[in-house]
């Protein structure tokens, strides 16, 4: 399983986080200096309308877009000076990435799917192997490791990509409607295992969803708002 993590340090650090993108029409500014810090232990929901900006801001937390303008540190280490060698490291390192579809490798086993990025990372396969079937062992889907994702069902399916997520012990968990292409029941299980996980492991995660009940659920819930971060309701 994943290691542990002292409880309530900084994870994720946005500091007036600003993100505009030229078009031909013109700029379309979508962060106007968003800021947000994450604690390990903390599970935040990610709330707004569709085109708000939520996934934007994931990429950016996520080191895959650069900001124009203000700070990301993850996991004490600030991004903004470094070059994409660097930051391709630390993504590797700290953050772990789960989508609302799944995009597990469909030629791949339940197993191999989550030994995958431990092996990009350098791990042997032998060892890869052990954790993904610890991992996948902790949602129950030992019995499942050699299925290819077509042969699991849909929650399957997220579950193996929420462990895939986890496979190179992540200090931050960033989660793009993880359960919004699930039924009802199946998105309130899998959300009640991530929630375990961070509980258990002392991860940091940010969710961005559409679903409030889903949402309130989690530790605090934050919207994007014209551009900013604000509290859900505030």
């Amino acid at each position: 399983m994943t290691g542990t993590r002292t409880i309530g340090t900084v994870a994720l650090e946005l500091r007036a986080v600003v993100r505009t993108y030229k078009q031909a029409s013109g700029a379309l500014p979508v962060l106007r200096g968003a800021s947000l810090t994450l604690h390990a232990g903390e599970i935040v929901a990610l709330v707004g309308p569709s085109g708000a900006g939520k996934s934007t801001l994931l990429h950016v937390a996520g080191l895959l877009e650069k900001p124009d303008g203000g700070s990301v540190a993850v996991d004490g280490r600030a991004a903004e000076n470094m070059d994409d060698g660097e930051r391709t490291r630390l993504r590797r390192e700290a953050i772990g990435f789960v989508y609302q579809f799944h995009h597990l490798l469909p030629e791949f086993s339940a197993v191999e799917n989550v030994m995958i990025p431990q092996m990009v990372a350098g791990v042997a396969r032998s060892a890869a192997r052990v954790r993904a079937r610890a991992l996948l062992d902790r949602v129950g889907l030992l019995p499942r490791e050699s299925h290819r994702p077509a042969r699991l069902s849909g929650g399957e399916q997220q579950r193996v990509a929420i462990m895939r997520a986890l496979a190179n012990d992540p200090r931050v968990l960033l989660a793009d409607e993880p359960t919004g292409n699930l039924d009802h029941g199946t998105g309130d299980l899998v959300m009640a295992e991530l929630v375990g996980l961070v509980r258990d492991t002392g991860l940091a995660a940010l969710v961005a969803t559409h679903n409030l009940e889903l949402a309130r659920r989690m530790d605090r819930v934050v919207e994007m708002r014209d551009g900013l971060l604000v509290p859900y309701g505030g």
